[in-house]
């Protein structure tokens, strides 16, 4: 791995880069650096914002004399410690997709593309355990690392001007959940009963980064049943 970069964002932040792209291993040292910071406690420390290959780090500049050299020095700290890149720390959260039709418009095509049925695209999309790789786009829309590299296909041409929350969607590399209608390029292959951001409640995103997602086929059914449950 290569060795942290610190970049300024402020008088109150450092961005700190550990790497470039999209990269699982890159990830996984993020979140255990986010996970090995917020163990600690710090009475300094206001908040962590993991991405792809970067960690923000805010802090209160009013009680270090030194802000920058001691973000630097900490991560430096830890990240020595840390000897091995382990599993994401996060929750297991399996999450009910109800694949196709008027929830996936976009399966059937994509099957097709792919050369497989959809049966066996449904099977190969809820067959991982995805990891969080980071909350984006949107409040509560998680970036989904752990997409079978088979299944890997491009945006749309033209994007959605209307995408309904809870659509379950790939494009290139990553799986995506759309929390509310919005815009959106990604293809769709079903959608979840789930409300994935909601403000009223106590932790308003329900999913967060390095937490792990498994998608589970469930029927029109029990889709209207689980959607209409407070």
């Amino acid at each position: 791995m290569s060795a942290p970069r610190f970049e300024p964002l402020g008088d109150d932040a450092v961005l700190v880069h550990l790497g470039e792209g999209v990269d699982p291993a890159i990830n996984a040292r993020v979140h255990a650096l986010t996970a090995a910071l917020r163990n600690l406690d710090l009475p300094w420390l206001r908040d962590l914002v993991p991405a792809y290959a970067s960690l923000a780090v805010f802090f209160d500049a009013a009680q270090l004399d030194d802000p920058a050299r001691t973000v630097s020095d900490l991560v430096h700290r830890l990240l020595a410690g840390m000897t091995t890149t382990k599993e994401s720390p996060g929750a297991l959260l399996e999450v009910p997709v109800c694949y196709g039709g008027t929830h996936g418009e976009d399966l059937a095509d994509a099957a097709s593309t792919l050369g497989v049925d959809e049966a066996t695209l449904i099977a190969r999309h809820s067959a991982a355990i995805y990891t969080v790789a980071m909350i984006g786009f949107a409040p509560g829309f998680p970036y989904l690392l752990g997409l079978d590299p088979g299944l890997t296909l491009p945006r749309l041409a033209t994007p959605r001007t209307r995408v309904p929350a809870g659509s379950v969607a790939i494009a290139g590399a990553q799986a995506g959940i759309y929390p509310r209608e919005s815009p959106g390029g990604w293809r769709l292959l079903g959608r979840t009963p789930l409300m994935l951001f909601d403000p009223a409640r106590a932790r308003p995103s329900l999913l967060q980064p390095g937490d792990r997602v498994r998608f589970v086929p469930i029927g029109a059914d029990d889709f209207t049943r689980l959607e209409r449950t407070p």
